[in-house]
């Protein structure tokens, strides 16, 4: 299935500000359709559609392939705004968003494959390297591998698939290969806890060739210019490491969601303070005091995502290559937004007691959604914590991809 569509015209001067207004405007509408996405366990069309009209997929990418090229906050901002509405359609707009940004990395020839025939095709990923093995050959690579939670490939018609090259039993390399929805399957194996509307589904490839334009090395970026695509897009928002920042995309929508949960449950303990009972739950000093720690981490990891990726832009716009210590630290800080935003879902739903165990009211599927984005490895602070720790003590990190 193509749900793709070229740019409207109108969408050409689209500003920052308007783009984050209409994920804003979005949000009334995500949340009534919350509950028919989990079933389907898809976008809706009519998200989808949503979603191209207002340009969301778009920030990253190049304006002369018709993108926006907006700064890297951008990848902040819209995502956590759209989670406000819908956890899982937020989650598609950064993989969607993040690899047109990755596109703009490869050689030439690959954003022409893909960008000619369709500006606003959509690209899915399958980004664990060891699912995928590669071995080289005349003119490029040949590619087998299965990869789980490829978000919203359903609806994509290309798929970036991480692969270690191999000579022997030796690694020699890492490449994200550009495939086309002919070259590989997909596996609708996605019934999950939260999350249910992303279509995470599984890709299988067997022996498929690869031309080298279409796979990118990831040693090529790790920061700087010394990637294929350097030339026709010199803006410094592709200088940008994307292991290092390429979470910070997740963990915004690990923020909106909630901000989600925030908003409804001053809502409802508004409402129960103003009944006539004798005792308001609004003047509960346990009720206070969950939704002020709850606000306080909130607003800590907003501020913290939105100030590594205005700082990160500053860098690149300085071409400042990042030190292993400082990309660590920018991985660090997205996984602890993302768990402080975790720890304020988890005393929210605690505020709103048995009435958080419907399925008719939001905050399950906000509860659900944010465990199981949670559990992203970019997101997971145990395992992102120590190497940053480890860099600082006077250690050193191996991690070619870094």
């Amino acid at each position: 299935m193509n749900a793709s569509s070229s740019m409207p015209d109108e969408l050409a001067d689209m500003t920052y500000h308007d783009v984050v207004q209409g994920a804003r405007d979005l949000v009334p509408v995500l949340r009534s359709r919350a509950v028919q996405a989990e079933a389907a366990r898809v976008m809706l069309p009519e998200t989808v559609s949503d979603l191209h009209r207002i340009g969301a997929m778009r920030i990253l990418q190049p304006k002369r392939w018709g993108g926006m090229e907006f700064d890297f906050v951008a990848y902040i901002d819209i995502p956590m705004e759209l989670a406000r509405g819908c956890a899982s359609t937020s989650w598609n707009v950064v993989n969607l968003s993040i690899h047109n940004w990755m596109l703009a990395m490869y050689d030439e020839r690959a954003q022409a494959d893909v960008w000619d025939k369709e500006p606003a095709a959509l690209i899915a990923a399958g980004i664990a390297f060891p699912q995928g093995r590669a071995r080289q050959v005349d003119g490029g690579f040949v590619v087998s591998g299965k990869w789980n939670f490829s978000s919203c490939v359903n609806i994509s018609t290309w798929c970036m698939l991480a692969v270690m090259v191999r000579d022997g039993d030796k690694v020699i390399d890492h490449r994200m290969c550009l495939l086309d929805q002919s070259q590989y399957e997909i596996v609708d194996d996605w019934h999950t806890l939260g999350m249910r509307s992303t279509g995470s589904m599984t890709v299988i490839a067997k022996e498929v060739f690869v031309p080298e334009y279409r796979a990118l090395c990831m040693y090529d970026i790790r920061g700087g210019d010394t990637f294929p695509g350097a030339r026709g897009n010199p803006n410094p928002l592709y200088r940008i490491s994307l292991t290092a920042l390429g979470g910070h995309g997740i963990a915004a929508t690990a923020l909106g969601n909630a901000m989600a949960a925030l908003e409804h449950t001053l809502a409802l303990v508004k409402e129960r303070s103003t009944n006539y009972s004798a005792l308001k739950m609004r003047d509960q000093q346990i009720v206070q005091h969950r939704v002020a720690m709850a606000g306080a981490k909130i607003d800590s990891a907003r501020l913290m995502l939105r100030s590594d990726a205005i700082e990160v832009q500053e860098l690149a716009n300085k071409n400042v290559i990042l030190d292993t210590q400082k990309k660590l630290l920018y991985k660090r800080n997205a996984a602890y937004a993302a768990s402080l935003c975790t720890e304020a879902v988890d005393t929210l739903h605690k505020v709103v007691g048995a009435t958080g165990i419907y399925q008719s009211y939001p905050l399950e599927r906000i509860f659900r959604d944010a465990h199981a984005l949670g559990a992203h490895i970019s997101l997971n602070f145990d395992a992102q914590a120590p190497s940053w720790g480890l860099v600082a003590l006077g250690g050193k990190v191996e991690n070619p991809t870094l």
